[in-house]
């Protein structure tokens, strides 16, 4: 992989990471399309590596929630921060014990499985278009909402899945406010991206000795900048835009992996 590929990767990284379009699929798709040969397990490095990125553009974007999140655990009761911080603690739990569990059988996975990514995509799509037709309404997100959309984030673990897309899908249905759905996505995501890479650092699975120190770096920033955009942006779109517009180019772009799989296998 060179350094083009590399930037064109961390921009769609960073993109379809906020937008229910999934991005674990879109990268698939774009190693596919630009011929990136890598085995499974420097695929899946190049993968965390981008997801680190928009992790901490999460951070940045959501800086001022986060802070107030801090002060209110130091006041040491149990207030709407410390509650919230604990569905976040429940919604991890379906992901780390699946992710920790099926661990090698999902890397094998990212290995340019388009034929996979391109019926995921369909599922996806499904998600948003059911997610449309609920009610608007101004429920937060619950204990038992918090586990079972934590279920859906460990589906979304497969390539073609859109783990935000899933996850406020499940919350949308279960009857809660759009825009409290997404902000719960948006930050439940980023202490599972960075416990999963502490747990690989320091198992060994992850090494930078045996990779392209500059090509992870420019698709690490590519995938920072693209995802301090798409995450402004996804956070107004949210609650205006209707979510039977992504599903539509889900449900278009698994077509089209399907029928680009089959022809080239």
């Amino acid at each position: 992989m060179d350094i083009i590929d590399a930037i064109i990767l961390g921009i769609i990284q960073g993109l379809t990471e906020f937008l229910p379009v999934s991005s674990s699929g879109h990268l698939e798709l774009g190693k596919a399309i630009l011929g990136d040969n890598s085995v499974p397990e420097e695929s899946l490095l190049f993968t965390v590596v981008l997801h680190f990125a928009t992790a901490l553009s999460t951070m940045v974007v959501f800086r001022k929630d986060i802070l107030d999140i801090l002060k209110g655990l130091l006041k040491f009761q149990w207030n709407e921060d410390l509650q919230f911080v604990s569905k976040i603690v429940v919604s991890m739990i379906p992901a780390a014990v699946i992710g920790y569990t099926y661990e090698s059988q999902f890397a094998e996975l990212f290995g340019g499985n388009i034929k996979l990514v391109g019926f995921m995509l369909i599922i996806t799509a499904l998600l948003l278009y059911l997610a449309d037709k609920a009610k608007d309404t101004d429920k937060k997100v619950s204990f038992q909402n918090a586990f079972i959309i934590g279920i859906s984030q460990a589906i979304a673990m497969l390539p073609g899945i859109s783990r935000s897309g899933a996850t406020i899908s499940t919350s949308v249905l279960l009857g809660n406010d759009k825009t409290k759905a997404a902000r719960f996505s948006f930050l439940m995501v980023v202490p599972l991206i960075f416990g999963k890479i502490a747990k690989d650092v320091l198992s060994g699975d992850i090494s930078m000795e045996s990779h392209n120190i500059t090509t992870l770096s420019v698709g690490f920033v590519a995938a920072f900048v693209a995802g301090l955009f798409a995450c402004t942006w996804m956070i107004a779109l949210v609650k205006k835009s209707k979510l039977s517009y992504f599903a539509v180019y889900c449900a278009i772009v698994g077509v089209i992996a399907i029928i680009f799989s089959v022809l080239n296998s």
